[in-house]
């Protein structure tokens, strides 16, 4: 089988295509034909010897898959050869078939394709699980979206007005932004042309948000916490800027405002029942037609450094996913 291996730390550049062996499934494991896998952020990170999961070398990167059970291991029964999933693997998904935990499988809900599968699970179920569950978000509030254009961003727009909030979603450029629009925003701030606080004091009537969704970090993690609202929630969902932010805690202090971080890898562990409840939510949410991934680009396995490359300089929209004939 084909697969995109990491040899050595580096860019995505330094990646390579090779044929390698087909792996078989141990115990509790299935194989997976894979039909899609989508780029996150981690990727990028992961490739590079910067992210806090560390896989031995030579390593294939990629971590949310959708495909086809090729195989199962021993003790596996509740899927079998031919079933329609998708997965999060950590890494491994960048590769015609991958091996993974068969309790790390979901089913494919009615009506979605494959490349909308590998673009689902993670974005959606993370932006879910922040808000809902970490951030309480109730229907009437306000939800200032960073980094909304990417593909968690914009899953907390679609989820937030679900919710029946309103929402203010923040990117850096007007292209960016209208694409926010599209998928429901109520308002827009440009952040790297437009003055961040005095955009949402003007926007929310001097109140601010009251819940602060933040896969960004950087320098906008503290302006947005100084205009949240009293009793507001910032939730930490990723450092997509590069710079983990120290906060004055003064400012919790003078809010009234809580700090919340957003694990959802090891909430799915913990709590599987409620991770399970979360899935069925989103399906149903889905087949309603109220939330769908916006899929910005498609490249075959043989251009994941193209697909990569554009994730490292924030060139997305949503999300980019791999295709395996």
């Amino acid at each position: 089988m084909r697969a995109v291996l990491c040899k050595q730390f580096g860019p995505p550049e330094s990646l390579v295509v090779e044929d390698i062996p087909s792996p078989a499934p141990g115990p509790g494991e299935v194989v997976i034909s894979v039909r899609a896998a989508s780029v996150n952020f981690p990727d990028v990170l992961i490739i590079q010897d910067k992210y806090q999961v560390k896989p031995p070398l030579p390593f294939s990167p990629g971590s949310e898959v959708a495909g086809v059970i090729k195989a199962v291991g021993d003790g596996v029964v509740h899927v079998k050869p031919g079933d329609r999933v998708m997965a999060f693997t950590t890494y491994g998904a960048f590769a015609e078939e991958v091996k993974t935990d068969a309790r790390r499988l979901l089913p494919l809900p009615a009506g979605m394709d494959f490349a909308t599968a590998a673009a689902f699970g993670l974005t959606y179920a993370t932006s879910d699980f922040a808000l809902r569950d970490r951030g309480a978000v109730k229907a009437g509030e306000t939800v200032l979206v960073l980094g909304a254009a990417g593909g968690v961003g914009i899953a907390a727009i679609e989820i937030s007005k679900a919710l029946g909030a309103r929402v203010i979603a923040c990117a850096s450029t007007d292209d960016k932004l209208a694409v926010c629009r599209q998928h429901g925003a109520d308002e827009t701030i440009n952040y790297t042309s437009e003055n961040l606080r005095d955009r949402i004091k003007e926007l929310t009537a001097g109140k601010g948000p009251d819940v602060v969704y933040d896969p960004v970090g950087g320098p906008y993690t503290e302006q947005a916490l100084r205009s949240i609202a009293w009793r507001g929630r910032l939730l930490v969902v990723g450092f997509a800027a590069g710079d983990i932010p120290k906060i004055p805690l003064n400012l919790t202090l003078l809010k009234g405002c809580s700090i919340v971080g957003v694990f959802w890898g090891e909430f799915t562990k913990r709590e599987p029942q409620r991770f399970a409840e979360e899935m069925r939510q989103l399906a149903s949410w889905f087949a309603d037609g109220i939330i769908k991934p916006h899929i910005s680009a498609r490249f075959p396995l043989d251009r994941a450094v193209e697909a990569l490359q554009m994730m490292a300089a924030r060139r997305v929209t949503g999300k980019v996913v791999l295709t395996v004939a």
